[in-house]
């Protein structure tokens, strides 16, 4: 029997060699039990080109000969000394305000412990902290590896930080599904569509074609926008970056067949837009909006629920809210999944340090929600934005 051959990990660092992972990249996250729309190759390289916001790229690969057989998708974060975080860290791409949910490490299935194993011995004389999240807890990759970096002396610390509300759909008709809802929302749901159908000529348009796609975008940025603008605004396309993110990843998303964005329009005129994705058998609800002057007719409650029948008559397998744990989310299901941060410190001093000054600078940020106006405290939370200035609703980003 031929020897194994040894498991290599190299370092990634030059922007050029992460755009030629591609075709590596997303054959591994298929071959992956990592796989989401978070991971691909796509949300992340868009994520890097448009919102890494000063960080160095690091991603580890890890080869089996000339086969991938993983990816920690990492990057070295700058110091924030704004929210009171005076030292680099490292994080996985996808991190911050764009909302990524179930990042991991990416490796081959069967291939877990040995390249854990393999990413923790070559990580083990780091010395920046970890900070891993939006971690899926109980079923990431990234667990095995915390676990081995804890046996080589790093501390570990876990934290539930929130959850995505998620419909389970393997099964269901569109009628079976209806069935599953509480009887108030469900006749909520079918008496605001059917006085709808009444009063309007009710189409509900996806998109297909690229035209139709460069419309219907800034037109779902602006729903969001007017949506909000007398609720204390929202983070979601709050930036140039922001906006150029979305436009790029859903242009790709088109191509690869992933984006489902749809346009509510009573007697031809905008009303409402739901902006999601589709990939591998789970509809991705990511952002919608409408407007005000339609609210009384409940158009965002329409729309969503449209969108799931839209997601059953596909083929979804599951519908997920992605994180918050806003009540609407709950009306529409009663599962969620539980996401949640892993923070690693390196042995010694060094690692202590890094621990205390985080646990400072929370209990801070805390204080500061509870005794300074708002538009302050924001600014002293998220470090973004200036003082007195507009501020912004963390929460409203869904």
């Amino acid at each position: 029997m031929a020897p194994m051959a040894e498991l290599v990990v190299e370092t990634v660092e030059d922007p050029r060699s992460f755009e030629s992972l591609k075709e590596e990249w997303n054959e591994l996250l298929r071959a992956s039990r990592s796989e989401s729309l978070f991971l691909t190759w796509e949300w992340l390289w868009t994520w890097w080109k448009h919102l890494s916001d000063g960080r160095r790229l690091r991603l580890l690969t890890v080869r089996c000969g000339r086969e991938l057989i993983a990816i920690a998708p990492l990057a070295v974060r700058p110091p924030r000394v704004r929210r009171l975080l005076p030292f680099r860290a490292v994080e996985f791409l996808g991190s911050g305000l764009i909302g990524s949910d179930y990042l991991d490490v990416i490796i081959r299935g069967g291939k877990e412990q040995g390249a854990c194993h393999a990413l923790a011995d070559f990580l083990q004389h780091e010395k920046l902290m970890l900070e891993l999240t939006q971690l899926e807890r109980r079923s990431c990759v990234a667990e095995t590896l915390a676990a081995e970096l804890k046996r080589r002396g790093w501390r570990l610390s876990e934290t539930k930080t929130e959850v995505c509300p998620f419909i389970n759909l393997s099964g269901h008709s569109w009628q079976s599904y209806l069935a599953t809802l509480g009887p108030e929302h469900r006749y909520n749901f079918l008496r605001r569509l059917k006085n709808l159908m009444k009063q309007f000529e009710v189409r509900f348009e996806q998109v297909h074609t690229e035209e139709q796609r460069r419309e219907a975008l800034p037109l779902l940025i602006a729903l969001h926008n007017l949506r909000w603008r007398n609720r204390g605004s929202s983070e979601a396309f709050c930036t140039a970056d922001l906006v150029s993110f979305h436009d790029e990843l859903s242009r790709l998303a088109l191509v690869q067949g992933w984006l489902r964005l749809f346009v509510l329009r009573l007697d031809g005129k905008p009303a409402a837009a739901l902006y999601g994705f589709g990939y591998h058998r789970v509809f991705y609800y990511f952002q919608a909006g409408f407007d005000p002057r339609y609210g009384k007719y409940s158009v965002g409650l329409v729309t969503m629920g449209l969108a799931i029948k839209s997601a059953i008559e596909e083929g979804a397998e599951g519908y997920d809210l992605l994180h918050g744990d806003e009540p609407y989310k709950f009306h529409w299901t009663r599962a969620a999944r539980e996401l949640g941060r892993l923070e690693l410190y390196p042995p010694g001093a060094r690692g202590l340090l890094y621990k205390g000054t985080l646990a400072v600078s929370r209990a801070t940020r805390r204080m500061a929600r509870c005794v300074l106006p708002k538009t302050v405290a924001d600014w002293i939370v998220t470090g973004r934005g200036l003082p007195f200035g507009n501020g912004r609703d963390a929460a409203a980003t869904r």
